[in-house]
């Protein structure tokens, strides 16, 4: 059965990333449907410990993730986008441009991660210098 929708809009993933100061989500939606294809966050099982060791540390600070985290976040999004089967996200590069310095910096380990897992981040060049 033929697919309603045109080839080249078939198959078009988006990376939508929801940052605040306790938690980092990464979202792959379908850019033809806008259904949610894969999700990961700080928020999961296996990252409550650290947001726990952080929450209670003193001196306190208003940031709860880092870049090693956010690295584990890319390592997880890229695993469940494999998985899936798809092979290349795009990213909006005016909506990454116009975060917060201190969140662009720590986002480039996210960036990483997700290319060493073998998904090809489409506009993530333009908006980071590696």
């Amino acid at each position: 059965m033929a697919s309603p929708l045109p080839a080249t809009n078939r198959g078009r993933h988006l990376l939508r990333l929801i940052l605040s100061c306790r938690k980092i989500t990464a979202q792959v939606t379908c850019e033809a449907t806008d259904s949610i294809v894969a999700i990961a966050s700080s928020s999961e099982a296996e990252f409550q410990n650290d947001y726990r060791a952080r929450l209670q540390r003193f001196p306190r600070r208003n940031l709860f993730w880092d870049s090693r985290t956010s690295s584990a976040i890319g390592d997880k999004i890229g695993y469940r986008l494999r998985e899936i089967g798809v092979s290349e996200i795009g990213i909006d590069v005016d909506e990454e441009m116009s975060r917060p310095m201190h969140f662009r910096k720590m986002l480039g380990p996210f960036y990483d991660a997700v290319k060493r897992r073998g998904i090809a981040v489409h506009g993530a060049e333009k908006a980071f210098l590696g």
